[in-house]
């Protein structure tokens, strides 16, 4: 779960969230923010120290409605496992929820950005290099359609995330109504043939039988 942004916002809109993370230090950042928030809040997030690839020794089957892995399969070299582990602990009926780069378009980000010799390179590979400067890998939808499938979760609906915008600055600032306008476009495409499918991510929803 990273810092915990995600189980935060889920936990202000009214859910019951549990937070798994095997980084002490990303732990404690979380544990930081989680006690800045009022205890009707605090009382929803419940914080768990693993790695999401053991989860029976933490989670009984079937324990949660919705799971979501967000930004996290680009450092696991081999995601099979993680998500096997993840699908274990969904109750029947229960959405699991991925977040990945999209290895399928790879030569966007650096073909608009005018370095053309990175884009002709991405044909040829499945990992790229973060804004964190790492080196990691991308998911391609047919092999994570086949993984799903096999851990009885299979895809129900996919979406492609920032479409236009993966050049864009994190900290740029827009007006309100441009800002409005910019989402509603990603929302459009990141639903829309053939745009979704040359996303920076990938947005799948899987769904427990």
């Amino acid at each position: 779960m990273g810092r915990g942004a995600q189980a935060l916002r889920l936990a202000r809109a009214g859910h019951s969230v549990t937070g798994l993370e095997s980084d002490a230090g990303m732990l404690t950042a979380a544990r930081e923010s989680l006690a800045s928030e009022p205890e009707g809040i605090r009382e929803r997030v419940r914080l768990v120290e693993g790695d999401c690839r053991e989860t029976g020794v933490h989670f009984l089957p079937g324990s949660f409605d919705v799971v979501l892995c967000h930004g996290v399969l680009m450092y696991v070299e081999e995601p099979d496992p993680m998500l096997a582990g993840l699908a274990r602990v969904l109750a029947p009926g229960g959405l699991l929820s991925l977040l990945v780069r999209n290895a399928d378009a790879l030569a966007m980000r650096p073909g608009l950005a005018g370095d053309f010799g990175a884009a002709l390179a991405a044909f040829d590979t499945a990992t790229y290099t973060d804004r964190l400067g790492l080196t990691v890998r991308a998911d391609r939808l047919d092999a994570l359609r086949a993984t799903l499938a096999g851990i009885a979760a299979p895809l129900h609906a996919w979406y492609g995330v920032r479409v236009f915008t993966d050049n864009v600055d994190d900290d740029v600032e827009l007006p309100a109504d441009e800002r409005e306008r910019v989402l509603a476009l990603e929302d459009r495409a990141g639903r829309t043939d053939p745009y979704r499918g040359v996303a920076a991510l990938l947005h799948l929803c899987g769904v427990r039988g």
